[in-house]
């Protein structure tokens, strides 16, 4: 389940290259092509190289696996880091669909995220995904009071507000996420690792119980899960 890549920069070359694979595949079926990213620092390299795929980058509608409930100007958005780090040179012209909205809750922006999305009509293409030392995917918290819902496989993809954590639990702020069941019907989804720590986390959280563990739920769904991990952090 794991590929092993000897760089960093093999690393983001072969993750990249797999989703622009995906992506590909679907502009070639309809002309269309849905994917989503992750924010935080891993990614970067990868949209870098996805940036330069050759793709009809007007087919391709973006958006996010996971978002803080901040204004683009916020530097904490990743909405603010995908454009930068993805949505630049010949990706430029692909639209995007963000997760947060300004002037509302972070549930009523979770519920029109929701609506614009299943507005495409199909599910992710493509999805890049990173993983927190304490094994959260997406903003899927082990042990918030969201995580049952979240990863609850019979419910309708969905966009849900995440409450941030109380007594200094995760999340320190709120946050908006897809569900579970977004991830399961993807066509291809990447999980990007790097260093020895992520990797054993990963492992421990792959044979964990799909209730309460991301990872284990992501398995469980049969969720095309493509894992792409490098020892370089």
């Amino acid at each position: 389940m794991i590929q092993t890549l000897p760089t960093r920069e093999a690393w983001a070359e072969a993750a990249a290259a797999r989703l622009a694979a995906a992506l590909a595949e679907a502009l070639a079926s309809d002309g269309r092509a849905l994917f989503a990213g992750s924010g935080g620092s891993t990614p970067s390299p990868i949209y870098a190289r996805l940036s330069e795929a050759d793709l009809d980058w007007a087919g391709v509608t973006a958006t996010l696996v996971d978002e803080r409930y901040v204004p683009e100007t916020s530097p904490d958005s990743n909405a603010a880091l995908l454009k930068r780090a993805l949505l630049t040179g010949p990706a430029a012209i692909a639209r995007f669909i963000p997760l947060y909205s300004p002037a509302v809750t972070v549930d009523r922006a979770a519920a029109l995220a929701s609506q614009a999305l299943a507005a495409k009509g199909r599910p992710l293409d493509a999805a890049l995904l990173g993983m927190g030392e304490d094994g959260h995917i997406c903003s899927m918290f082990p042990g918030s009071p969201t995580l049952t819902t979240l990863l609850t496989p019979g419910l309708k993809p969905a966009v849900y507000g995440v409450p941030a954590g109380r007594d200094g639990a995760a999340p320190p702020q709120e946050r908006l996420t897809l569900n579970l069941p977004w991830l399961a019907a993807a066509r291809r989804v990447v999980l990007a690792l790097s260093g020895a720590n992520k990797r054993a986390v990963f492992e421990r959280e792959a044979t964990g119980d799909p209730a309460v563990s991301p990872v284990a739920a992501l398995i469980a769904a049969n969720a095309p899960l493509e894992v792409f991990w490098t020892e370089a952090d």
